[in-house]
C-alpha cells in the first residue's frame, strides 16, 4: 500500500482547503473524519500528528500537515493535475502561497481574536498591520486572473479558500477585488465536489 493516500480531517476545519485539493488533482483518497477533542486528541492519530490537529495526511510512509505545504505537496506529487507553475516560473506561486499560510493567516486570526499590534511593535509582528497585509493581498489578486498569473494552481485553492471564508464570516473586510477573485476561483466543479461531499461551510 506504498501510494495509498488518507486524508484525516473534520468538515468544520481548514480540512476543506484540502479536500478541495484533493478534489482538484483527482486520485482516489481514503478520508478518516476526526472529532475535536476524542479521536483527533487519541494516541493512534498523535502518532501521525502530534500536534492532534486536522487536516493531515499520510501518503505511503509519508505524513504530511499544514494546508499550504499540503497543497505544495498533492501539486507536485500529481504534475498531470498541471496545479503548479514549471519550476523555473514559481515565483509568484511561493510567494503569495506561503503569504497567505503566514501573515494574512497570523494578521486575520489575530484581529479576529481582538489581538492589535501596538504601534510600537509593529516591526515586530511578521505581518505589521491587518490593513497592510490585505492591501498587499488586494495587490496580488487585482493583477491577474490568479494569483499567479493566468492560470489557476494550488495556491488558489489556499489563497481562494482564506479569502472567501474570510469574506464568509467577516474576517476579511470586503473589497471589490477579493469578492471577484473569489467568485472566478470557487467555480470549480471540484469545489463544488468539496461542498457535496462536505456539506455547507456554516
Amino acid at each position: 500500500m506504498r501510494d495509498e493516500l488518507v486524508f484525516y480531517t473534520n468538515p468544520r476545519s481548514r480540512g476543506r482547503i484540502v479536500r478541495w485539493m484533493l478534489e482538484e488533482v483527482s486520485v482516489p483518497y481514503q478520508t478518516e473524519i476526526l472529532e475535536y477533542g476524542t479521536t483527533m486528541k487519541a494516541p493512534g492519530y498523535l502518532a501521525i500528528n502530534p500536534m492532534g490537529k486536522v487536516p493531515t495526511i499520510r501518503h505511503g510512509a509519508e505524513v504530511v500537515t499544514e494546508c499550504a505545504a499540503i497543497c505544495a505537496y498533492l501539486a507536485d506529487t500529481y504534475p498531470e493535475a498541471k496545479l503548479a507553475p514549471p519550476v523555473g516560473d514559481r515565483a509568484k506561486y511561493y510567494r503569495w502561497l506561503f503569504f497567505a499560510a503566514g501573515p494574512l493567516e497570523a494578521a486575520v486570526i489575530n484581529a479576529s481574536l481582538g489581538f492589535v499590534v501596538p504601534g510600537e511593535r509593529e516591526v515586530t509582528a511578521g505581518y505589521g498591520t491587518l490593513a497592510n497585509t490585505l492591501d498587499a493581498l488586494e495587490s496580488a489578486v487585482s493583477g491577474n486572473p490568479y494569483i499567479a498569473g493566468e492560470t489557476f494552481s494550488a495556491a488558489d485553492v489556499y489563497v481562494g479558500s482564506q479569502i472567501s471564508w474570510g469574506l464568509q464570516f467577516g474576517t476579511i473586510k470586503t473589497r471589490d477585488s477579493f469578492e471577484m477573485y473569489a467568485r472566478r476561483v470557487i467555480d470549480r466543479d471540484a469545489y463544488r465536489r468539496t461542498n457535496d461531499i462536505d456539506g455547507p461551510m456554516s
